[in-house]
Formats: structure tokens, C-alpha cells, sequence
């Protein structure tokens, strides 16, 4: 029962504290409260003595009088900083050297070299390359056939197109069959190839190469 007495007594002590706190802030802010409410009568006074005024010096129901903006100072111009100096020979070299180049006339390129026509009682082009691939012990890529070609006849000038078009030309005939190995493609010139390329060649004369 003693506790219960001392904590009932400690909370009636805060309370009573707290109440007073109140009354006290109560009282700040109604003494704030009537000090504005006397300004704003004041200030409510002025206007009213000031408007009154207005109508006396300039007529009842005139406009105001509008206050002159205020003048904005002039920018100063900004100093002007000498210019550096080139120096001497600078500014001429640049233009000499592009009157240099632009006198230069491009380099005309040089045209690819067509193979060469062959001459009356050579072997044609297609005889050449199923020679060479019959003569070989393992098939021949084109590009191998182009540089054996290159190395054995450097006056027929066929390019890697050309040879090529020809291989395929003589799978198309039956005369030599392609195969592939992985992303590379090698040519086999077929037995009996050696001996009917003579005839074909006669026979399709205007289309040799």
C-alpha cells in the first residue's frame, strides 16, 4: 500500500506540473495574440490615414502613382586583350603545303590483268588445269591450282576467279568431281577425264577459255 501511495502521489506531482506548464503557455500565447491584434489595428489605422491622403493629393478614385523602376548600372565593355603574334613564316607554310597538295593528281589505279588469250596450238586454259589436277597425287584446292598455274605458265595470267570458274566447269562436264573437307573445297580430276578432254575441247571450241 506504501508503493501504491508513493506513485499515486508522483503522478499527482507530475500532473500538477504539467497544468501549471499549461496555464503558463496559455498565458504567453494570448499575450502574443493581443499584441498582434493591436499591431494589426495599427497597421489597419495607417493604411486608412495613408489612403486618405492618396485621394487629397491626387483627386478621389486615381491611380497611384507607379515608382520608377530602378535603373540598371551599364555593363561595362569588356577589355579587349591584344592578339597573340604568329610567328613569322607560320601562316604561310600551311597554304604552301596545301597548294602542294592540291596539285598532286591522284595515282590512277592499275586495272587487275585479265588472263591472256592463248595462242594458236597452245592447250587452253581448261587442258592446263585438268592436267594439273589429273597429274596430282591428292586433290587440289583452286587456290593450289592457281599457284602452280602461276609457277608453270606465268603467260596465261588466269586468276584465282578464272581457275576456279574452270574447275567447275569440268565437274560440270564430268570431268572432275568436288569434294569438301571441312570449310575448304578440293578438286579430283576423274580416270577416264585425260582422255575425252581432247574431243570436248573440239567440239566446244567457241566456249574455251
Amino acid at each position: 500500500m506504501s508503493d501504491s501511495n508513493t506513485l499515486k502521489s508522483q503522478y499527482s506531482a507530475q500532473v500538477e506540473a504539467d497544468l501549471e506548464r499549461n496555464a503558463k503557455e496559455q498565458e504567453r500565447v494570448t499575450a502574443e495574440l493581443a499584441a498582434l491584434q493591436e499591431q494589426l489595428q495599427t497597421l489597419d489605422h495607417d493604411r486608412t490615414l495613408l489612403a486618405g491622403m492618396r485621394d487629397a493629393l491626387t483627386g478621389p478614385g486615381a491611380a497611384p502613382v507607379a515608382e520608377e523602376a530602378p535603373v540598371a548600372p551599364k555593363a561595362e565593355s569588356p577589355v579587349e586583350l591584344p592578339k597573340a603574334r604568329k610567328p613569322k613564316g607560320e601562316s604561310a607554310a600551311p597554304k604552301q603545303r596545301a597548294k602542294k597538295e592540291a596539285g598532286k593528281k591522284p595515282a590512277a589505279k592499275k586495272a587487275p590483268a585479265a588472263a591472256q588469250p592463248r595462242t594458236p596450238g597452245s592447250p587452253t586454259l581448261r587442258e592446263l588445269v585438268l592436267n594439273l589436277i589429273t597429274t596430282s597425287t591428292e586433290p587440289r584446292s583452286a587456290a593450289e591450282v592457281t599457284t602452280t598455274l602461276a609457277e608453270s605458265h606465268p603467260e596465261r595470267n588466269a586468276g584465282g576467279t578464272v581457275v576456279r570458274n574452270t574447275l567447275e566447269s569440268l565437274v560440270a562436264r564430268g570431268q572432275a568431281e568436288r569434294t569438301k573437307q571441312n570449310k575448304s573445297v578440293f578438286y579430283t580430276a576423274l580416270p577416264a577425264a585425260a582422255a575425252t578432254i581432247e574431243g570436248t575441247d573440239k567440239k566446244d571450241a567457241p566456249a574455251n577459255a
